[in-house]
């Protein structure tokens, strides 16, 4: 296991990112620091958690791993699991996630599901993910004729609380998961390269399905994700 930074090294970081001999000041950044520390520990350890539920373990065997009562664990993470977070998101990623509640509205659905979550991906053109998408051929036209076979449209219209979207688990369960694949590729913000990886969290979601069968694997999104990104940077 790696080490991570002993006591004396944190102390010593905290002093030069303070940049004063002020103690005020250095408490101040030390509060800041842990803080961040923590939020960041917590967030990598709901991110294994997630994982550990996406392949179908139970509480029980999560909490036994981390040494705690399955209630416990199940309060400590079962909010970071299941609630979106939205405060990393990009403004085009949020826009993505609007327009999934305008595609179940399209299609009569009271719910806003992985599938409407994938097809809202090509309201943003540009986008890391829709350009993925579109590199493979899986287009808007694809994937929504693989939609009216896995979720048909509804007869009636129906209106959607904007307040309160109506998320399935498994589109929560994405949308939290997005978080988690942002802190593995080290950024501090959420593309709709981050929400089409948390995708592969659940093999059997609608969206998940339909990636797998139009051939774009989990590695294959990976390693596309990471070319485009190189060439974004460069």
């Amino acid at each position: 296991m790696t080490p991570g930074p002993d006591l004396q090294q944190l102390i010593t970081t905290i002093k030069t990112d303070a940049g004063s001999d002020d103690e005020l000041e250095q408490l101040a950044t030390a509060a800041a620091t842990i803080s961040e520390l923590t939020t960041t520990g917590d967030a990598a350890l709901g991110f294994f958690v997630d994982r550990a539920r996406g392949a179908g373990k139970s509480w029980v065997e999560i909490s036994a791993v981390l040494g705690v009562s399955k209630q416990a664990a199940h309060k400590r993470f079962a909010a970071w699991t299941s609630k979106p977070a939205f405060d990393r998101y990009t403004e085009r990623t949020k826009a993505v996630v609007a327009a999934a509640a305008d595609v179940a509205r399209e299609r009569n659905h009271t719910y806003i599901g992985t599938e409407h979550l994938l097809l809202a991906f090509y309201s943003q053109p540009r986008a890391v993910a829709t350009l993925v998408l579109l590199a493979h051929g899986i287009t808007a036209d694809s994937v929504r004729a693989a939609v009216d076979l896995e979720s048909p449209a509804g007869a009636e219209s129906v209106e959607l609380d904007a307040d309160n979207p109506p998320y399935t688990r498994r589109t929560a369960h994405v949308l939290q998961g997005a978080v988690g694949e942002a802190l593995t590729l080290g950024h501090n913000y959420v593309g709709t390269e981050h929400l089409l990886l948390a995708f592969y969290r659940d093999q059997a979601g609608v969206a998940t399905k339909i990636l797998l069968e139009q051939g774009l694997d989990e590695a294959t999104a990976w390693n596309d994700i990471r070319a485009a990104l190189e060439r974004i940077t460069k």
